[in-house]
């Protein structure tokens, strides 16, 4: 019995750093999502520019990337010009701004273009809540009738983009024809 008790920690220790190695080689970007195949939830936040009120059924009706971002956010930015690119190549980006000062992200969208049709002013982060956002930049990948279908977190780069996301968003387009 005594044998058996001196040797228990070495077991904890054992199952434990299983767990930890077995952590070294998982991909932070692919977080498990609870919202996929789920509905967009239901929100009413303004824009961030001007003074309407944006509710779910803005985003309804093509398939679109919504992407996650704050003035905060230092990967936002390296991100951002890819994002006009996309948008100026006919990608449909939704954006959230995230937790920030509505003043900020003005200045920034003056400064760096918009590539957002859309863009969600949300100050306290309840729709971020909603989504089950970790931070920023975080995307989603919405069809037509406001499903989540995939998420990325993390940078989306060129590379990102054409190895791992446009034929995502391809399947997407594809899907909503008719």
């Amino acid at each position: 019995m005594r044998r058996w008790l001196m040797l228990l920690p070495l077991a904890i220790f054992l199952v434990v750093a299983v767990f930890l190695y077995r952590g070294l080689y998982l991909n932070p970007a692919e977080l498990p999502s609870a919202m996929i195949n789920k509905p967009f939830p239901e929100f009413s936040l303004p824009a961030v520019q001007g003074d309407k009120t944006l509710t779910k059924a803005d985003i309804l009706g093509k398939p679109a990337l919504v992407n996650v971002w704050g003035t905060w956010c230092i990967s936002c930015r390296v991100e951002h010009p890819v994002l006009n690119k996309l948008a100026e190549k006919g990608v449909v980006i939704y954006g959230i701004n995230y937790k920030d000062v509505n003043a900020d992200a003005l200045k920034w969208l003056d400064e760096f273009h918009n590539p957002y049709l859309l863009d969600i002013r949300d100050d306290e982060g309840t729709l971020g809540l909603n989504l089950g956002v970790y931070g920023a930049p975080e995307t989603f990948f919405i069809d037509a009738k406001g499903i989540i279908r995939d998420k990325f977190v993390g940078v989306i780069d060129e590379q990102v983009w054409r190895e791992k996301l446009a034929a995502k968003y391809q399947a997407l387009v594809d899907e909503a024809k008719p």
